[in-house]
């Protein structure tokens, strides 16, 4: 296999004009919403030297995504997609100028913060399904996965950068200063989406209110790929997320030294960044149900293996394994969700979708703590590594359809017509 092949594969931005255009505009945005993430985690501490507030920015962000995600992905399946998009994109820079304003005023109360916080993640939970029909809409078929991997390949890297460039930024000119970033790079976001054709749905519109979610949580309990993709997820994420172990075992094993700490989160993004970087064959493979099976297997091992492992490299090199099979996962997920609905459904499947990989990695933390509390970060290591290999093969040996991977040009096919069809009669739902 020659080297080219090996790597991303870039026919999308070769393809599509308006892929490139929305690419340039996700990532500017990604590296501005980063950017507020780690300011807003030293704001709130800063103000309260508090545990507890820090917590609470994550469910101030994680809670209106999911509360607001399937609703909205039951309005994005019966309006333009664009509008939408826009809208979401117009009211998380809104909410970024109001946190620069209070920034610099100062001395704001935290809940003041957290509730701005929580407003821009509902503006978020919008706009996510709206964005997800974006890449089947404008690419052919067998350039979709690619394109999903270059979203997500701007996506890891800003993840790297952005916190950094907030740190910088935070220490020359404070909060405020940071927040603006973020207003503009979502201003740079609404400019690039601006020249996109109305996207309306395909195949009818959705019903109003809760019928249209009902619809959508219909079709995914009977497409049998797109509910195996989603259980994988939530088989990887809820039983051996790793996340809320790592200061323990950095105190059991290390010392507790916090540069060692700070490289146990950047192995697991720098084996995505590499993963994704040479994601060629994998998109081409053109069985995404297969890959995603493979890689939340190769996950689970990974962080069981890192529970047993003391040394500090070994330990890296796990994580950043485990990592990589993340990103291809979660490359392989969104392939299944975007390639296998309907377009009328697509906003609230990817609703679902944005619902699991924010709920499940919680969750997931929550239920690694519990047990390490009873019985230490290795049994809690070993054990989710190993119920989410038991839990991804039942998935597997109970979803053929999942494992072959195979749909239709449709999606549809001979997974569970009859489904997708009442589906479809219903709204006829996507970061």
């Amino acid at each position: 296999m020659s080297l080219t092949r090996a790597l991303i594969d870039l026919r999308p931005l070769r393809t599509s004009r308006l892929f490139r255009w929305l690419l340039f505009g996700r990532t500017v945005s990604t590296l501005g919403s980063f950017m507020t993430v780690v300011t807003v985690m030293f704001q709130v501490w800063d103000s309260t030297r508090s545990p507890v507030w820090s917590g609470a920015v994550g469910l101030a962000q994680a809670l209106p995504m999911i509360g607001v995600g399937l609703f909205a992905g039951a309005w994005v399946d019966r309006a333009d997609r664009r509008r939408i998009y826009l809208l979401g994109n117009a009211g998380q820079a809104a909410c970024s100028l109001l946190l620069a304003v209070q920034g610099f005023v100062g001395h704001v109360p935290v809940v003041v913060v957290l509730a701005l916080v929580a407003l821009q993640a509902s503006f978020g939970a919008l706009g996510a399904p709206a964005a997800g029909v974006f890449v089947p809409r404008l690419l052919p078929k067998d350039q979709v996965a690619a394109g999903v991997a270059l979203n997500q390949a701007s996506g890891q890297a800003m993840m790297l950068v952005g916190p950094a460039v907030a740190g910088v930024v935070l220490g020359w000119w404070g909060v405020g200063v940071c927040y603006l970033l973020d207003a503009a790079s979502f201003g740079v976001s609404f400019a690039c989406a601006f020249g996109l054709p109305a996207l309306p749905p395909v195949g009818g519109a959705s019903r109003a209110g809760l019928g249209g979610v009902v619809d959508g949580l219909r079709f995914l309990t009977r497409h049998r790929a797109v509910r195996g993709a989603l259980l994988t997820d939530l088989a990887a994420t809820v039983l051996s997320m790793p996340l809320s172990l790592f200061p323990l075992v950095n105190a059991e094993r290390i010392g507790g030294n916090p540069r060692t700490l700070g490289l146990f989160l950047s192995a697991l993004a720098v084996g995505g960044i590499v993963a994704t970087a040479f994601s060629g064959p994998v998109t081409r493979f053109g069985r995404p149900g297969p890959v995603m099976l493979a890689a939340s297997a190769v996950w689970g091992g990974a962080l069981a293996a890192f529970g047993l492992t003391h040394g500090v490299w070994s330990s890296l090199l796990l994580l950043a394994v485990a990592g990589g099979a993340d990103a291809l996962a979660v490359l392989a997920r969104t392939t299944i969700v975007q390639t296998c609905t309907p377009d009328a459904l697509l906003g609230r499947v990817t609703a679902a979708e944005t619902v699991v990989g924010q709920a499940g990695p919680q969750l997931g933390n929550l239920r690694a703590g519990a047990v390490a509390a009873w019985g230490g970060a290795a049994a809690a290591l070993v054990s989710g590594g190993l119920l989410c290999l038991a839990a991804v093969g039942a998935v597997a040996a109970s979803t053929p359809e999942f494992r072959r991977g195979a749909a239709d040009a449709n999606g549809v096919g001979a997974v569970d017509a009859a489904g997708a069809r009442e589906g479809g009669r219903a709204a006829s739902a996507a970061g």
